[in-house]
């Protein structure tokens, strides 16, 4: 490989926001070394640049690095091995091969065309890490390095700094109490969606979680990562309106169904204050950072009327997750432009007021989700008064809304950071699009009208799932090794297997050609309800209707057939089996959809036998995948099991798991986000989605007998009922994987090929 060579828009003013003198080789050998890379056998040498770049040369076994900073050192060893096939690390383990009689290798220098290649999402912090410990991120931070990342979000630990500057205002400590949500619903109280939510949050929590950020921050800025921290966005504690009557205080809309909550308005000049105040406290207790991220929109019409009178009844304009867009208010737009740019002014004036120097970082979901606000002109206002190299716009939803840097001529010389979402709610049906990433990359790279685009991203908003399209996303934002779909399969199976041939990478063509190759998961919204695949949403007579799902199933029946056939010779292989079931459960479960919708259309027809018999078949398949899944690496048992261990007492256990199982079920509100976080978990499967289903089917049998439609409203008040006790009821969970898991692979797929 030589080096490669970048337009000078991509990386002109970066630089290293951590000292060189605080990152060491020795911290990339650590990180090496807990990835299972022996540090005996790798020399890092680190050379700063002011982009990210890595030199390998392989010899008599022996691994030397030189690298920009320790990041890109274990990025540029873990990649060189990865390309003999002797490392794998991924959520689901690692593969690590022998060291001995590697190819002698000199890479020329490697560097991405991208600045910072950043990661995660507000959403992941409710999603996935809530219950996580230092053991579980400084997992996570290594595969980061692993895979470049050098721009994470660092959510963690701002409670304890929120608790102390609501004090500081005269809040009581009951006033506080009902501020914060449930440790996994706190991104959205973060954000102003919501306030209060499952409240109060344990105070053993709060500081658990202070403890963890000071580690996460350490480890990250010792690695060179340059890690994205909260800042005020102008959301307040109702108790704090309440007592300051004065202040231009706007009441915003109830989003998806919670109570309103409140938002200063950066004129106010309690904002500038509050925003100053929170950052010096958070910087005495985590250190300065550069980036901050404050998202005052998300999700929620900016108030425009003078007195913020259009913004409580203003509707959110994602039209499949919402009820249709409506303009927040019929002002004239010149109005409109001058509100919105002294918002964006003055919000950009807060953080770098307390933080000189820093930049203003904040999502731009809300672009793509509401265009009926959000228009191009009105996203010019918003930003126009910022200046272009103070604000990083993380263009995170190309994957859903893609173009939006194209509307607004690369968001009109603003820095920012191109990516994709993919992963929503932390559901995990398998799907990913490999191919589109690489096209849309370097389709990105070559357009001279990108503007001063900083960087790449990942953005899930859940992890532990589809690790193959993180792999393969991030490879694509360092070119080194050909990324066409059949040569980076080979490299990857031979990695993460321990060997390959032609018949493994064909069947996995055929799996990426069949299940992977589709960028959004259109059916996680349907109808106005959530949920994955129909078996995991609420049911209801139009399930008759139900779309056919995404993807190339003869494509993905085959993949599977080719992956059973190869069984034999890797039956011992912990990935490859992890693997092959959750391409089984992904088929199986179309499958079942196809029953239940079968079932609901011949009960509403008044057919009897045939409602009978597909519920019959719908039910044993549920239970089938439910027992094939219960080795994987998260369970219902494990999602509570974690939840409970956060816990010091047996009430704050209990909560914990009352938390936990709320947010992958009803989630909460009265709008749409019941099974937004809906999970193929082992548990989930038996004990919630088919009773739910035998609920309904059981009540659309009884109305096919007495020739009468389903009361679909009455059921659906009773299933909420059952739901809440489902939360509540303390049941414990056990799981673990068959005795035999490729003939229980082999068993389910015999139930899916049945006609």
């Amino acid at each position: 490989m030589t080096m490669i060579r970048h337009a000078p828009t991509v990386l002109a003013a970066l630089s290293l926001a951590t000292p060189a003198a605080s990152q060491t080789a020795a911290d990339a050998r650590a990180s090496l070394a807990r990835l299972g890379i022996p540090a005996a056998r790798v020399t890092v040498a680190l050379a700063p640049a002011t982009d990210a770049r890595y030199r390998v040369q392989i010899a008599h076994d022996r691994v030397t690095v030189t690298a920009s900073s320790p990041v890109a050192a274990v990025r540029g060893v873990t990649a060189a091995l990865t390309a003999q096939g002797r490392f794998h690390a991924s959520w689901e383990g690692n593969r690590i091969g022998a060291l001995t009689g590697l190819s002698p290798q000199d890479s020329g220098w490697v560097a991405s065309p991208f600045g910072f290649r950043a990661y995660l999402n507000t959403c992941t912090y409710g999603y996935t890490t809530p219950w996580w410990d230092w053991t579980r991120w400084e997992r996570e931070i290594d595969l980061m390095a692993m895979h470049g990342v050098d721009m994470p979000l660092a959510m963690e630990g701002q409670e304890y700094v929120w608790r102390a500057l609501w004090r500081e205002q005269g809040l009581s400590g009951a006033q506080v109490d009902r501020l914060f949500a449930g440790a996994p619903f706190l991104p959205w109280e973060r954000m102003g969606n919501m306030a209060g939510y499952r409240a109060p949050l344990s105070p053993n929590w709060i500081e658990k979680k202070r403890e963890l950020q000071k580690r996460i921050l350490a480890r990250m800025r010792a690695l060179g990562m340059t890690p994205i921290l909260p800042a005020f966005a102008g959301y307040v504690p109702e108790a704090f309106a309440k007592t300051h009557p004065e202040a231009r205080i706007y009441r915003m809309r109830e989003w998806e169904g919670f109570p309103g909550t409140y938002w200063l308005d950066p004129s106010d000049p309690l904002f500038a204050k509050l925003a100053a105040r929170f950052l010096k406290l958070y910087t005495a207790e985590y250190g300065a950072g550069r980036y901050y991220l404050a998202d005052a929109f998300n999700e929620m019409v900016p108030p425009i009327a003078d007195g913020g009178s259009d913004t409580a009844h203003a509707s959110y304009g994602d039209s499949i997750a919402n009820t249709a867009a409506t303009r927040a208010a019929a002002l004239p737009r010149a109005v409109r432009d001058a509100r919105l740019a002294a918002y964006g002014k003055r919000l950009y004036a807060s953080i770098a007021g307390a933080q000189p120097g820093a930049t203003w970082v904040m999502q731009g979901w809300l672009f793509g989700a509401d265009k009926e606000f959000w228009t191009r002109d009105a996203i010019a206002a918003f930003l126009r008064d910022v200046p272009d190299q103070r604000m990083l716009i993380l263009d995170i939803g190309n994957d859903r809304y893609p173009g939006i840097w194209k509307q607004t001529n690369g968001f009109d010389g603003k820095d920012w950071i191109y990516g994709y979402v993919h992963n929503y709610g932390g559901s995990n049906p398998v799907y990913g699009a490999p191919d589109f990433y690489r096209r849309d990359i370097a389709a990105l790279l070559a357009d001279p009208q990108r503007g001063q685009v900083r960087g790449f991203g990942m953005f899930p908003e859940g992890l532990h799932n589809n690790s193959l399209v993180y792999d393969y996303a991030f490879d694509a934002a360092w070119p080194g090794g050909d990324m066409a779909m059949r040569p980076w399969l080979e490299r990857y199976t031979r990695a993460r297997y321990g060997s390959s041939d032609s018949s493994m990478v064909a069947a996995w063509q055929d799996v990426v050609a069949g299940v992977y190759d589709v960028r959004y998961w259109t059916p996680r919204w349907w109808n106005q309800r959530a949920g994955a695949y129909l078996f995991f949403k609420r049911p209801g007579a139009d399930a008759a209707g139900y779309p056919a799902s995404p993807g190339d199933r003869a494509k993905a029946r085959a993949g599977i057939a080719g992956l059973l056939q190869l069984a034999a010779q890797h039956r011992d292989n912990t990935l490859f089996r992890y693997d092959l079931v959750d391409l089984v459960r992904h088929e199986a479960t179309l499958a079942l959809d196809e029953h239940l919708k079968t079932a609901v259309a011949a009960y509403g027809r008044g057919d009897i036998a045939t409602g009978d018999r597909e519920t019959a078949e719908g039910i044993g398949l549920a239970k089938a995948i439910d027992a094939l899944i219960g080795g994987q690496q998260e369970t219902l048992a494990s999602w509570i099991g974690d939840a409970r261990a956060y816990g010091d007492t047996p009430a704050e256990q209990r909560r914990f798991e009352e938390d936990a199982k709320a947010q992958v079920t009803i989630w909460g509100g009265a709008g749409h986000l019941g099974d937004y976080a809906s999970k193929a978990w082992a548990g989930l499967y038996a004990d919630y989605y088919l009773p739910r289903w035998r609920m309904y089917l059981d009540d659309a049998r009884a109305a096919a007998l007495a020739k009468r439609p389903v009361d679909d409203a009455a059921f659906l008040k009773r299933l909420r009922a059952w739901e809440d006790r489902w939360v509540a009821d303390g049941r414990r969970y056990r799981a673990s994987a068959p005795a035999d898991t490729i003939g229980a692979a082999r068993a389910v797929m015999a139930q899916v090929s049945q006609p």
